[in-house]
């Protein structure tokens, strides 16, 4: 079977109202989560992408039994310490950063070596960030070159630590929550504000925990060990899969979108705050509180007079997924958009920031660049008629997305290669572009 699209045509005007599918950090870390509770989790909207399933596969090699039912996943926990102890465990975290950085947090206490391996691309990314912390508890943690595969043993005398995250990465600091969690004492925590799924997860699960909130940085203290009873979570929308609908339809004419139930918690909602400073105007309507996450049904309107943006760098840590896509607004509004300190991007499944200014670049978008700082000159009568191709982007799914919302808004005729990669964060994407209209060639 063909590994690739076609697309020719624009797509049509719409009038509709979609879900999106879970909110994929969130499914990550209701799966670890649950696997080491008390009792039985039922997870709903679980996103069941190739990056859940490598992690549900995993629990369960690590002793954690689950099933598959229609609307929700049951994970049966046994406790903090109850991971497997049989020898040479090896985990498979495929393409996903989250669990593979989030799955060693809760691995210092196991008594054999646990091996963590992943795919190409992400044996290519620095794990130093989350090997250092928690040797400091007490295990023992190998690898080469600071990269997969890690190869990790766990202590029975865990000692607490004081850990200063000073990046903005959420998993950084989530694996050192989640080791604290299984360590006795008191864990202290100063990081820099990044997404903070994780901390409510635990709050919501009565885990002893203190958040002190700051200007710039987060402070945390954690006491352990922390048993705490299985537990019920109906996963809200993933804003990072919304993205790439509220683009479309902004840059599609006469169109208009409601996107129901979507995560927008404030540490991830960076592109609706980048979008409505570019003149997007995008609704939030019926904000509900959900176990401490709000969501929203997230309304977006076509716009023909876009505003480029000075984009302060102080969003960056809450759009750091979705600048790919903002990128395709910029170079269609008026004006010079800048862009500040992304060098975060080339940290992801592909050197993102590289492959944006290439692909700019290739449609005709001027792009001039200083070290992780980047200016795009938008051009608001943008309209491709050449032929494109999109290849050796390390099957990077989000780089595909943007690709096919480019091809279906800028317009030319367009060969976009790794079609499957898709399935790693949203395998339902064809499927809602078809409720849109969207009729693809695949051959």
């Amino acid at each position: 079977m063909s590994s690739h699209i076609i697309i020719k045509n624009k797509i049509r005007s719409f009038n509709k109202r979609i879900t999106v599918s879970g909110d994929k950090s969130i499914s990550i870390r209701c799966v670890l989560l649950a696997s080491q509770a008390i009792g039985t989790s039922k997870i709903f909207n679980l996103l069941e992408s190739e990056d859940v399933t490598n992690a549900l596969k995993s629990i369960r090699k690590l002793g954690v039994s689950y099933r598959k039912f229609k609307k929700f996943y049951k994970i049966n926990g046994y406790g903090l310490n109850s991971f497997s102890r049989k020898k040479k465990i090896i985990i498979d975290a495929g393409n996903s950063g989250t669990f593979a950085r989030l799955v060693l947090g809760t691995l210092v206490n196991t008594k054999n070596i646990v091996k963590v391996i992943g795919d190409r691309s992400l044996s290519k990314r620095d794990f130093s960030r989350i090997t250092n912390p928690l040797k400091k508890f007490g295990v023992n943690i190998s690898s080469t070159n600071n990269c997969l595969p890690v190869e990790i043993e766990g202590s029975e005398y865990l000692r607490p630590i004081n850990y200063y995250e000073k990046i903005g990465s959420a998993q950084c600091k989530s694996a050192v929550m989640l080791a604290a969690i299984k360590t006795p004492g008191t864990t202290k925590i100063k990081a820099k504000k990044s997404r903070d799924h994780t901390e409510i997860l635990l709050k919501n699960l009565k885990i002893p925990i203190k958040i002190s909130k700051k200007k710039k940085f987060d402070y945390f203290e954690i006491k352990g060990p922390s048993n705490y009873s299985g537990f019920n979570y109906n996963v809200p929308g993933d804003i990072s899969s919304a993205a790439f609908f509220l683009v479309m339809t902004l840059l599609c004419k006469r169109s208009k979108l409601t996107i129901s139930n979507v995560n927008i918690n404030k540490t991830r909602t960076g592109i609706i705050e980048i979008l409505n400073k570019m003149n997007a105007k995008l609704k939030l309507k019926n904000k509900r509180i959900y176990k401490g996450e709000l969501t929203a049904d997230i309304v977006a309107e076509s716009k023909s007079n876009l505003q480029s943006i000075d984009c302060p760098k102080n969003i960056n840590s809450s759009a750091i997924d979705e600048f790919l896509i903002i990128f395709l607004v910029a170079a269609k509004a008026k004006g010079v958009s800048k862009f500040y300190d992304l060098g975060e991007m080339n940290k992801k499944e592909s050197r993102r920031l590289d492959i944006a200014i290439n692909f700019l670049k290739m449609i005709g978008v001027k792009v001039s660049r200083n070290n992780n700082s980047i200016k795009i000159y938008g051009n608001p009568s943008l309209n491709l008629n050449g032929k494109y191709e999109m290849r050796d982007f390390q099957k990077d799914h989000r780089v595909f997305m943007m690709s096919c919302i480019a091809a279906l808004t800028f317009g030319g005729n367009w060969k976009i290669h790794n079609k499957e990669s898709t399935n790693t964060s949203f395998p339902n994407f064809f499927k809602i572009m078809g409720k849109l209209g969207v009729r693809l060639n695949w051959n």
